[in-house]
């Protein structure tokens, strides 16, 4: 049975995910038009820019940004004020990240401890925009005050399998801003290709950059393109963290350089999507020299403190050398100044403190998770049976894997952080983040298919407490942005499980 959707509840405010305090207030919304601009002074001027681009795209009219502010109607303020409350007081201190948005009958104001806290604020303004009968928009009157659960909320895209551009990657990071992500981790490397120039080493590209899954063309970015791509995500506060996969999945680096076999002939291309067969080999002479070129050309073009080297599925090392290979990255990483993240079996090697494991397989024994999080490692959390979304929401959907299951939003939305890994400290917890795979998924479109609505539900995990979450609630916010992505050309899939 669908659960009751925007139609049913028209008073529901949209925002998605759930805020710790939002209340509609009486009136007519606030009217955007001629007189609409964006005021935002001192640190606050970094994030007008964003504000006025999302109000101008909804008006179809360039909107102006301002310093000084006059005290006409009409305006957008953003300010940076000591600590709002997260609960909607007045008392300073709120968490990094906390807003409080007030929109009366005159104007909107954004007020935020910090510039993160303007963007999550800005994004809450964008769902509160209304069409009015006549044609034009306004705002919603309303009251909002929030913050966020954790400090890692994130979105995992693969673009290694098939290559999605860089124009597939700004509609996807435009997504997660509007559903306050903060990290877009992209997997830049695997067995049937390699995404990223490295200067040292540009046999990657040159002969793995060309390769993909069923010989479809492959493609790659620069390293202009991921500088690019990383500005764009720090205007709207996501931070990038690129993935290069070692120990396993190193198929395309080991056919773009055959030293690194142990015979020296290397291996031929791979476009099938079998896992777990390549390696590196930690007695190879060229391995060393490999691992030290290619993590110091990725962590100097990355404008963020994160580095993701993957680690998962090396299913023919040994744990010694596994162990040894994995001491190799962890030390490259050190070296460039990087936090090192990993997927779960890391988490047997030893690790540095405050080092981040990626938990995907919660059917695994996850007591090596707990072992390293009492060691000082943190974790993400990223159970396939919840987060993966590119596992299929039903069977016979058109596109997608179903390893781990049908992922259905309802899925995506009903489960808790904390009960993942059993004996974790609560504290070790940095977060939630959901996984895009594209082994089957070939353009934007499928992309955003596949992250929208399911995307919305891992976001509200990702932020909200648990008393905050209910799922009617839920289903009748998530229904109410459907008319956003219609207006924004954004391909969607429509669960059963909400009343649209």
């Amino acid at each position: 049975m669908s659960a009751p959707g925007a139609a049913a509840r028209p008073d529901v405010l949209p925002l998605v995910p759930a805020p710790r305090r939002a209340v509609a207030t009486p009136g007519d919304p606030l009217h955007l038009g001629a007189a609409t601009r964006v005021v935002a002074a001192g640190g606050a001027a970094a994030v007008g820019p964003l504000v006025a681009g999302r109000l101008g795209a909804r008006l179809g009219r360039e909107v102006p940004v301002r310093a000084d502010d006059d005290g006409r109607p009409g305006a957008v303020v953003l300010r940076l004020v000591p600590g709002p409350a997260a609960d909607g007081g007045t008392d300073a201190g709120g968490p990094p990240g906390a807003y409080r948005v007030t929109v009366d009958g005159a104007r909107a104001v954004v007020e935020a401890a910090d510039a993160d806290g303007l963007r999550h604020g800005a994004a809450t303004l964008d769902q509160l925009v209304v069409r009015t009968p006549d044609g034009g928009a306004g705002l919603r009157r309303a009251e909002v005050a929030d913050a966020p659960r954790f400090g890692w909320r994130g979105l995992h895209l693969d673009v290694a399998r098939h290559f999605h551009d860089a124009a597939t990657v700004r509609a996807v990071l435009d997504v997660a801003w509007s559903l306050r992500l903060n990290r877009l981790h992209l997997h830049l490397t695997d067995d049937q290709g390699w995404r990223i120039e490295v200067p040292s080493r540009p046999r990657l590209t040159e002969v793995s950059g060309a390769t993909a899954v069923d010989g479809d063309p492959g493609g790659f970015f620069t390293v202009a393109d991921l500088a690019a791509i990383q500005a764009y995500g720090a205007e709207r506060g996501i931070t990038v963290v690129p993935e290069i996969d070692l120990p396993g999945h190193v198929n395309a680096a080991l056919h773009a350089y055959p030293e690194l076999t142990p015979d020296g002939a290397g291996v031929p291309p791979y476009t099938g999507i079998e896992v777990g067969f390549s390696r590196l080999h930690a007695d190879v002479p060229a391995t060393a020299a490999f691992v030290r070129d290619v993590l110091a050309d990725v962590a100097a073009m990355t404008e963020g403190p994160y580095l993701h080297v993957g680690g998962d599925e090396a299913l023919t090392l040994g744990a010694d050398e596994y162990a040894r290979l994995v001491a190799m990255v962890a030390e490259e990483v050190c070296r460039a100044g990087k936090t090192l993240v990993g997927w779960q079996e890391v988490a047997r090697a030893r690790l540095a403190p405050g080092s981040l494991v990626q938990v995907w397989d919660d059917r695994e024994d996850l007591s090596a998770v707990a072992d390293a999080a009492r060691r000082g490692a943190r974790v993400i959390l990223s159970p396939a049976r919840r987060t993966y979304l590119d596992q299929k929401p039903h069977a016979g959907f058109p596109v997608g894997l179903d390893w781990a299951g049908t992922v259905e939003l309802r899925d995506a939305y009903e489960w808790e952080p904390a009960d993942v890994v059993p004996g974790l400290p609560p504290a070790a917890v940095a977060g939630v983040e959901a996984a895009l795979w594209t082994e089957t998924i070939r353009t934007r479109d499928e992309v955003l298919t596949m992250l929208l609505p399911r995307l919305a539900a891992v976001a509200e995990v990702a932020w909200s407490e648990p008393g905050r979450r209910s799922w009617p609630d839920f289903a009748a916010r998530v229904a109410a942005l459907a008319p956003t992505w219609d207006e924004a050309g954004l391909p969607w899939y429509r669960s059963p499980q909400v009343d649209w």
